[in-house]
């Protein structure tokens, strides 16, 4: 039998805060330099215009687009052209509310989203955003993929893989360096925990407030080995997974079968 494997390209950009055009821009370069056998592309969080703070929150309502808007649209077109699929998050609209949304952008044209469910109340996230009630789920090329946003990593229960539904967890982030021991900490306990692939990243950049943010990113194995390597200087980072050695793992060391049970109200 082959051996089904899903390459990852993190792409720890460096985001301009509240400079979409700027980000775009970035972003389409950062593409031609990916490559070619990638099948998977992850982005930070709100990548195209930076996390909502200070000034920004008084003209959110700029920022957001529907999904036909520009950044998905320039989505869809990298995508296609590239052979491969997206994932990260935009800030939205959603008639007259506002979500943090996750994506996930397919090639074939299929496309999948949901809303941060946590939203970041020390930030006033909370005061902006309508939170979300379902995690993102997929089935990409033989492999079961789920994803959180940023604050959603500190809360394992919304993170738990129950019955090995998902093989891969991604987690997108604008976590600054203030906490960034706690973001990497999280991503490799995710991992241990979950039995499942964690691959976390982050942005770069200083925000509004002059909050440095590293780019810290990785691909945690189900053994806590990060996987993630940086094989030039364009910053981007690339992993290879593969199915068959995490299915080997769980039938080896089946913890996911004594797990508790339990229903989110």
């Amino acid at each position: 039998m082959l051996e089904n494997k899903l390459k990852l390209c993190l792409v720890p950009m460096e985001i301009l805060w509240g400079d979409k055009d700027k980000n775009l821009k970035t972003l389409e370069d950062l593409f031609e330099k990916i490559h070619p056998e990638t099948d998977l592309v992850v982005l930070p969080e709100t990548f195209s215009t930076g996390f909502p703070s200070s000034d920004m929150q008084k003209k959110i309502k700029d920022f957001a687009e529907t999904n036909d808007g520009p950044t998905l649209s320039l989505l869809r077109k990298l995508s296609k052209e590239h052979h491969l699929a997206i994932a990260g998050s935009l800030i939205a609209s959603e008639g007259d509310a506002l979500v943090n949304r996750s994506f996930f952008i397919e090639s074939s044209g299929d496309e999948y989203f949901s809303a941060k469910k946590h939203l970041f109340s020390p930030g006033g996230e909370d005061k902006i955003f309508q939170p979300g009630s379902k995690r993102l789920s997929v089935r990409y090329r033989g492999w079961n993929i789920s994803m959180v946003v940023c604050y959603d990593l500190r809360f394992p229960v919304w993170c738990r893989n129950r019955n090995n539904e998902y093989d891969l967890l991604i987690a997108i982030s604008n976590w600054p360096v203030s906490r960034i021991d706690t973001w990497d900490t999280l991503l490799k306990a995710r991992a241990l925990e979950n039995s499942a692939y964690v691959c976390g990243v982050n942005c770069r950049g200083i925000d509004d407030l002059g909050g440095d943010y590293n780019g810290s990113s990785h691909v945690f194995n189900y053994k806590g080995k990060d996987l993630a390597v940086n094989v030039s200087d364009d910053g981007l980072l690339y992993a290879g997974l593969s199915l068959q050695r995490l299915q080997h793992f769980r039938d080896k060391f089946p913890s996911w079968k004594d797990a508790d049970d339990f229903q989110l109200l």
